[in-house]
């Protein structure tokens, strides 16, 4: 509960502090930079490194990545008929697709499940959310900001994005079976401690809610996708291919209606595709996100089938 509080209050706190004078109109974006520039790349270092994989849940792991996978099908297809700019159409693709587990779903799976829940919930965040934002979600937004210049621009970028880097040198520690050294590890949490904080409170900085400014069509279309149709795919997946029944495939089913990811709507906006769109989708997608989850879960509990 503590968690859904904090992120309502920062969200909150952006609004305001918009107003303030002394604040240029740029001070998302300076927050933004200094996140993606230090923050992100500290905790991606941080986690991945230290993320312990286990076969036995591998579906939760697997789960943003099948989410963010029907994602980019489901706004392939869905561009045939209805029209968004190529800067919207990544927005809906990276913030649709990948569900924010650590700061929305840890709540709710410790409520629901306890320490379980909250095990399962870690390699879900870690190995499955946060690296499908730390990999695939980058080439996308640097792949549709750089889709007007050379045709493989777009890799050079991702090659060169700061969290990219952590991630590859997090990835050669945890498969040599390496540590960090403890003074290293305490370094990295102090410089990835302001993230949670500073993402959404520049989140909250971005959100224009007045009528002209809320981009009604591409929101309907993105968060019709995030809390109904990446749920039922999961279902689907689960009940129909796998047979799974149990704690896990409920969890995963949970985890795909959750809220848009904070971190992939700072990405977009740092790569300058619609901010609006982005901080939208967050503002809106997560508080709704409460309440359309704790519907499923008690929709799951009376049909009983998990």
């Amino acid at each position: 509960m503590t968690n859904i509080l904090f992120l309502l209050l920062c969200l909150v706190l952006g609004t305001l502090l918009k107003k303030v004078p002394a604040l240029r109109q740029d001070a998302p974006l300076v927050i933004n930079n200094l996140l993606l520039y230090v923050c992100l790349p500290a905790a991606t270092l941080l986690y991945t490194s230290t993320t312990r994989f286990n076969s036995n849940y591998a579906l939760p792991i697997l789960m943003p990545w099948i989410s963010f996978g029907g994602s980019f099908l489901f706004f392939q297809l869905l561009k045939k008929f209805v029209k968004f700019h190529r800067h919207s159409e990544a927005v809906l693709i990276l913030t649709a697709g990948i569900p924010s587990v650590s700061f929305v779903g840890f709540p709710i799976f410790d409520l629901l499940y306890g320490e379980e829940g909250m095990k399962i919930g870690v390699l879900m965040s870690q190995a499955g959310s946060f690296l499908v934002c730390s990999t695939v979600g980058i080439i996308t937004a640097s792949y549709y900001a750089n889709a007007q210049t050379k045709k493989w621009t777009f890799l050079l970028d991702v090659l060169r994005f700061p969290t990219f880097i952590a991630f590859c040198i997090a990835l050669i520690i945890n498969l040599s079976g390496l540590g960090l050294p403890d003074i290293v590890t305490g370094l990295l949490k102090k410089l990835a401690a302001p993230f949670s904080m500073l993402a959404l409170i520049s989140i909250g900085m971005q959100i224009d809610f007045r009528d002209k400014n809320i981009h009604w069509r591409a929101l309907g279309w993105g968060l019709g996708y995030k809390l109904i149709l990446a749920p039922l795919l999961i279902t689907l997946l689960c009940v129909i291919i796998l047979k799974q029944r149990g704690l896990i495939a409920e969890m995963c089913v949970l985890g795909a209606a959750l809220g848009p990811m904070n971190t992939i709507a700072i990405i977009a906006s740092n790569y300058r595709l619609n901010p609006a769109l982005a901080a939208q989708m967050v503002g809106v997608g997560i508080p709704l996100s409460l309440v359309t989850v704790s519907i499923l879960a008690w929709i799951l509990e009376w049909i009983g089938y998990f």
